[in-house]
């Protein structure tokens, strides 16, 4: 489909009809007009209105879209009084086509992405229904695709569902067969998507979401349990139990979650993934979502994914001025492997992101390919891996070796095709970066070996191997002085040799304030060890040495532990010995 020009924000589309002109009105006359319409039909007071203002100024999104969000108006009540507004009408699902309309130039994937229905042709005429008339883009490009004047319905956002799957016969985008819970009756259905669509439910989830995110949370786990929903936030890597909800608000809340991320609310009994973004203080922040079914209903967990507080600096993620020397000279290297490995939500990718973000410039090419892309980097081609149509590991990075890059970027080496096309790559003048799942440093070489990658190989390419985790930060506003300081600096002072005499010991422990909500922590900080292949590694790997005799080679050429990494962290006063241990699993 031929794409159609951009055009202004809240710009009233081509309807016949409308009260407006299509080029009118502009952002500030909308919600002026919109609001004033409101408080005439009693549908709010003016103190809501003004709070929705606010936060739509603020934003940046249109006002009816923040009214909705904030739970004011229900999703009903906003189409209909945007349809009475706009005099627009009410689409009917009795009069929905039977088979899709003009299919050889309207696609199914537009219709769904752009919540855009054709109902008929009339004349010289195209009827469509859609739950968004004030996004005049997709309006503007059937009618540029057809040759045909566009004029608009409403759809309720339910009844779209309900006509869509009608219409197209429940396909996915990516043509495969969408499976329902057979079990559902549209009875049921339709009274899942009315409680989502009621305005406790959708304050009730916006309010799970902002607390969740000004108290800084990296995952909302919403669990079903035999008596209630628990909501509990993952916060500096540790879960914290935040509200227990009664169970009548598990099929509203879920269903609700599940409408946002564009997911199938008939299907309870498989999987299913999804994204959503929503705007939070006026701050747009995307959230990818899981859900599950349990013994007590679908599990959902939504990762947080806020650009906005992530420093993608060596300094900020907790790399002492060693180990950002060690990143310097390895991002200088012009081809070979740079592993980084640990287990998940050791904060891998954001060390890749940051080595990417030093790298890029404008004389370099950069491609990453990533499952899923967790945050998008300006200047950096980023491919999402679809294994539901093919689009693999392996076999985007076989295209991306002919589009003439300088460093890819490889998410996880999951198996032996993903890891020779990385040697592979590596050997033909690339620089590659990827992550492994592996405990330490050392045993990432048994590891790779493991997989199928000969010995010669490996010495031939990888550079060097960083192992990593993340141990919490005490809080800077409460940590207090460690009764056993002096004993603990001795200790430390026995297992790191490298600490000048003169050092001067800060050992801390947690407290707890209002600030750290009572935990005594306040964000993480990373502990790592990094695995140079000198001549003399490459000889033991070669040799097939074991891991033992490997790392005492390393630490013989002064290679430091992360366990010794953390206690560096401790002496300073950054974590304490007890993160150090649980992080690390060392004694």
């Amino acid at each position: 489909m031929r794409a159609a020009s951009a055009i202004r924000p809240y710009s009233v589309p081509p309807v016949a009809g409308s009260k407006q002109p299509i080029d009118q009105p502009a952002a500030v006359s909308f919600v002026d007009a919109f609001s004033a319409f409101l408080l005439e039909g009693k549908k709010l007071d003016s103190q809501a209105l003004e709070r929705a203002r606010r936060a739509a100024m603020s934003s940046g999104d249109r006002i009816d879209r923040v009214l909705g969000k904030l739970g004011l108006l229900s999703d009903t009540d906003l189409a209909l009084s945007l349809a009475a507004f706009l005099n627009i009408p009410i689409a009917n699902l009795s009069s929905i086509p039977q088979a899709p309309v003009l299919p050889e130039v309207i696609d199914a994937d537009f219709v769904r992405f752009n919540r855009v229905l054709p109902l008929r042709v009339d004349g010289s005429r195209l009827e469509v229904g859609t739950t968004d008339p004030l996004s005049d883009e997709p309006l503007r490009a059937l009618s540029y695709a057809t040759d045909l004047t566009v004029s608009v319905q409403l759809f309720l956002p339910a009844d779209f569902d309900r006509a869509l799957d009608a219409v197209y016969g429940g396909t996915r985008p990516d043509g495969s067969a969408e499976v329902g819970g057979t079990d559902a009756s549209e009875h049921d259905l339709q009274r899942l998507r009315d409680l989502a669509s009621e305005a406790p439910t959708i304050r009730l989830v916006n309010q799970i979401i902002t607390e969740a995110v000004e108290q800084r949370a990296s995952d909302i786990h919403v669990e079903p349990t035999a008596d209630a929903v628990l909501v509990r936030y993952r916060i500096d890597g540790v879960l914290r139990l935040v509200k227990s909800l009664g169970m009548e608000t598990r099929a509203a809340v879920t269903s609700r979650i599940k409408i946002m991320s564009r997911l199938d609310i008939a299907e309870r009994r498989l999987p299913q993934d999804g994204r959503t973004k929503v705007a939070v203080r006026g701050i747009d922040i995307d959230f990818r979502v899981s859900t599950i079914p349990t013994a007590f209903g679908e599990s959902v967990v939504m990762r947080i994914l806020d650009r906005s507080r992530i420093r993608l600096d060596f300094t900020e993620l907790g790399f002492d001025q060693t180990r950002i020397g060690y990143f310097d000279d390895l991002l200088k290297q012009p081809d070979g492997v740079i592993l980084v490995t640990g287990p998940t939500g050791s904060g891998k990718t954001t060390t890749l992101y940051t080595a990417l973000q030093t790298l890029n410039t404008a004389e370099r090419k950069l491609f990453t390919v990533e499952d899923p892309i967790e945050y998008q980097l300006k200047g950096i081609n980023q491919v999402q891996v679809q294994s539901s149509i093919g689009l693999t590991f392996p076999t985007a990075l076989r295209s991306i070796l002919r589009q003439d890059p300088d460093i890819i970027m490889i998410g996880e080496i999951r198996d032996l095709e993903t890891a020779r096309i990385a040697v592979q790559a590596s050997l033909t003048g690339h620089l590659v970066f990827s992550t492994l799942h592996t405990n330490s440093a050392v045993s990432t070489m048994t590891r790779l070996t493991d997989m199928g990658i000969e010995n010669y190989l490996l010495v031939s390419t990888v550079k060097a191997v960083t192992a990593q985790r993340l141990t919490r930060r005490l809080c800077p506003h409460c940590s207090v002085p460690h009764p056993n300081a002096g004993y603990l600096a001795d200790d430390i002072r026995r297992k790191l040799k490298r600490l000048s005499s003169g050092a001067v010991p800060d050992i801390r422990q947690k407290h707890g304030c209002d600030l750290c909500g009572g935990t005594g922590f306040w964000g993480r900080s990373t502990i790592s060890e990094f695995l140079f292949l000198d001549q003399a590694i490459q000889r033991l790997v070669l040799a097939t040495a074991p891991e033992t005799e490997i790392e005492a080679a390393a630490r013989e050429a002064g290679m430091t532990t992360m366990y010794e990494d953390g206690l560096e962290k401790v002496w300073h006063g950054q974590t304490t010995l007890e993160e150090v241990v649980r992080a690390t699993r060392s004694h």
